[in-house]
């Protein structure tokens, strides 16, 4: 243990070189030193510099643009409904963001980008992304538009679930997927959604003949996975390219959204390679996937055998270092890291790894986290949901344009789908409903012999709306 006299000595040696410090730095001032050299002259000296050249005070990461963007009401957290966008502002929110195992803080990988027109789309749609989308107050039937960047299950897994009850829910017209060509056709977007109806026969053969029975078709926008820098949508002012990633497999994909001088780079998974570093080229917002290269840790946690971490690493993902390695090549806005396993004692390591590379503004894009964007600012925030969040009502004109084509008509016919589906005998072993039900709840039923072969809804009843004029 020092004497007093001893730590007395060393504080008068520390405030002597903070001192010294500032001696130095006034005198380069006064020399007419720039802050570029200044910087050089620290860098070579072993100190780190902020990339942006920001002014003291503001770390050495941060950019002069990290700032709320105008629709920004809460600079701490989002809350969902209560921040519309504006006409030049971009919204990216991690509905989900790991792919394996299951957490209750990570959801499988789904990234949402809503845009100030009114646009909203989704990248993936991992295992459990849906309890988030919901929680963020999106309606059901508005879930749509989804692009996946490979046919691995984390990235569509909860797919079949959107589509069983989307159309339940309102959305009575085709789910849209956007997705890559295979090396051969069964091994396709299109394929996949085929089976995914097969899968699903047991759900649709109940609607059969319904009003909303067009919401179980799914219009399939299949590209060639091999058109690098081709176009797979391009309306609205939207447009969206891919370009092929090394996966294992033939057809996974990256995409680029751009949008009113705004853009939006997802590179899906694969190795770290020269057409995303082409593509990706000056993107605002840029987010690759992210493996941490320590097997042995592995293998200590998850009992993955270390040669089969390294397998999966090397021939498959992009290691913590080359994330830095993209971006610095890449020179985003905001370069960021999702598809990764967000252990908290990890989280330096990950940093560390990145700034190897690059220096400037990074973040984790993991559940719920929020990215506003807009031409001069970028700003980055946690959504605050409540656990009890349930599902959103679309809102009225949202159901009469998109199910109706932009008029409410008077009725709907439908065809009963019971009386064809299961056997008479097993129904009449139901117990009869007036055993348990209160005399004045008691209602007809809507049942297959009450309706009859075919029936008829009021969409203005259903909508709670006044009905249509005949």
């Amino acid at each position: 243990m020092k004497s007093k006299d001893e730590t007395e000595k060393v504080d008068l040696a520390r405030r002597g070189i903070i001192k010294t410090m500032g001696v130095a730095a006034t005198g380069m001032a006064v020399a007419g030193v720039t802050s570029a050299e200044a910087a050089e002259e620290q860098q070579s000296a072993g100190g780190e510099t902020n990339p942006y050249g920001s002014p003291p005070g503001s770390g050495i990461s941060m950019p002069p643009y990290y700032l709320p963007t105008p629709s920004v009401k809460n600079k701490n957290n989002y809350f969902p409904q209560s921040e519309p966008l504006g006409p030049d502002e971009m919204r990216i929110i991690f509905m989900g963001s790991n792919p394996w195992p299951p957490r209750m803080s990570q959801a499988g990988t789904c990234i949402m980008v809503e845009m100030g027109n009114g646009k909203r789309f989704f990248f993936d749609l991992g295992p459990g992304c849906l309890r988030n989308i919901i929680a963020n107050q999106v309606p059901v039937p508005e879930i749509n538009d989804i692009f996946l960047t490979h046919l691995h299950i984390d990235h569509f897994g909860d797919l079949p679930y959107l589509w069983q009850f989307a159309p339940f829910n309102g959305r009575w017209t085709p789910l849209r997927v956007i997705g890559p060509s295979g090396r051969t056709p069964e091994l396709g977007t299109k394929a996949m959604c085929e089976h995914l109806k097969k899968m699903g026969a047991w759900t649709a053969l109940f609607f059969t003949g319904m009003p909303m029975a067009d919401g179980y078709e799914i219009e399939v926008a299949e590209f060639d996975y091999r058109d690098d820098g081709g176009v797979c949508y391009d309306k609205d002012g939207v447009k969206v390219t891919h370009w092929r990633r090394s996966h294992g497999a033939d057809g996974a994909s990256a995409y680029r959204l751009d949008w009113n001088g705004l853009s939006f780079v997802w590179t899906g998974d694969g190795k770290p390679d020269q057409l995303t570093a082409k593509y990706a080229k000056g993107v605002d917002v840029f987010v690759t996937e992210m493996a941490i290269d320590m097997v042995n840790l592995w293998a200590l946690k998850q009992g993955v055998a270390p040669l089969m971490g390294a397998m999966t690493i090397d021939n498959y993902h992009t290691p913590h270092y080359a994330v830095g390695y993209l971006a610095n090549l890449i020179q985003p806005r905001l370069a960021m890291a999702c598809h990764v396993s967000y252990d908290r004692d990890l989280i330096g390591e990950m940093v560390a790894g990145v700034r190897t590379h690059y220096k400037g503004l990074f973040a984790f894009g993991v559940d719920h986290t929020v990215v506003n964007v807009t031409k001069d600012h970028v700003w980055i925030r946690e959504a605050a949901l409540p656990e009890t969040t349930n599902t959103a009502r679309p809102s009225l004109e949202w159901m009469i344009q998109n199910n109706f084509g932009g008029k409410l008509p008077a009725e709907i016919s439908g065809k009963n789908p019971i009386l064809a589906n299961q056997e008479q005998a097993v129904r009449d072993l139901e117990i009869d409903p007036a055993l348990f039900t209160p005399k004045d709840q008691m209602r007809q039923w809507a049942r297959a012999a009450s309706w009859g072969e075919t029936f008829k809804i009021s969409p203005a009843e259903m909508l709670g709306a006044p009905p249509a004029k005949k």
